[in-house]
């Protein structure tokens, strides 16, 4: 095990039960404590008490996987506008418009997080899109 000179972080583990549960061997979200931040592993449009994907195409998945993160980000102590930085993944760029307006209806347009969108052969269980995210736990103050 590394050690830094004297630093300590305290690892958190998120899981709820009101988001899908991890489908392979990750945690929904790791907080780092004596930091601020959160990680949330990617997010697909699962119905929470089903499992399955959601009907409606892209647009619905996307609906489905934001209100995700959103949930594993409340478990974690955060929310939509403390999210720094998102990483898209769809399966057809020609859905990056659809993913962009549903994307605007969760965050303000004035701090939107940082992002990148990638194209991906395949997602799990045959998703569309599937978000992850990076956000701060607290609060957030922006500089003027």
């Amino acid at each position: 095990m590394a050690s830094g000179a004297g630093s300590r972080a305290l690892r958190r583990i998120i899981r709820t039960d009101s988001a899908p549960k991890a489908i392979g061997p990750y945690n929904q979200a790791v907080a780092v404590r004596g930091g601020t931040t959160v990680y949330v592993s990617g997010q697909i449009g699962l119905e929470v008490k089903s499992g399955s994907i959601v009907a409606g195409g892209v647009e619905a998945e996307a609906r489905q996987a934001f209100t995700n993160l959103g949930t594993v980000l409340s478990a974690a102590g955060s929310n939509y506008d403390n999210v720094i930085k998102t990483t898209i993944f769809v399966t057809d760029m020609a859905d990056y418009g659809k993913v962009n307006e549903i994307y605007k209806t969760f965050f303000k347009a004035d701090t939107f997080p940082a992002r990148a969108v990638v194209a991906a052969a395949a997602l799990p269980k045959g998703a569309l899109v599937e978000v992850e995210a990076i956000a701060i736990v607290g609060e957030v103050e922006d500089e003027q």
